[in-house]
């Protein structure tokens, strides 16, 4: 199974911030949409960069609430993993696990067509994994 199967059952939906926007309303956003991160994109639509809670509360904790004021391109981290929707799943959990990373775009050239996270990658290979037992159970009754 490929990432862009996930995309199409989940849907394609993005949750962009502006990488001028101050962090207290980038959580605002994070928050809202009930998310743990973002990508960042710039007045193109290009992918600049990534934006999680964890990134935001590490700045809280280094420096204090004086943080938030800072803006997502202070703190995003600019070197962004991506896939393209012909990845694998267990090659996107195995890129997300050794950059230790939990939300990966999806890209088709330079387009960003989708995110998934690592709970959608670990959903779909429990219901696959949950299919084939059912399917091993159906076999071994029916033997």
């Amino acid at each position: 199974m490929k990432l862009f199967n996930i995309l199409n059952d989940k849907g394609r939906d993005i949750v962009a911030l502006d990488p001028r926007m101050d962090l207290q309303e980038a959580a605002r956003i994070l928050d809202s949409k009930r998310i743990g991160a973002a990508v960042a994109v710039n007045a193109s639509g290009k992918l600049v960069g990534m934006l999680s809670e964890r990134d935001i509360v590490r700045l809280i904790a280094e420096k204090g609430a004086d943080a938030l004021q800072l803006t997502v391109a202070d703190v995003m981290t600019r070197n962004v993993i991506t896939a393209s929707p012909d990845t694998s799943i267990e090659d996107g959990l195995e890129r997300m696990t050794d950059r230790r990373i939990r939300h990966l775009p999806v890209m088709e050239g330079d387009k960003l067509v989708g995110i998934v996270s690592i709970g959608d990658l670990v959903k779909q290979k429990i219901s696959v994994a949950e299919a084939e037992a059912e399917a091993m159970k159906q076999y071994i009754v029916a033997g």
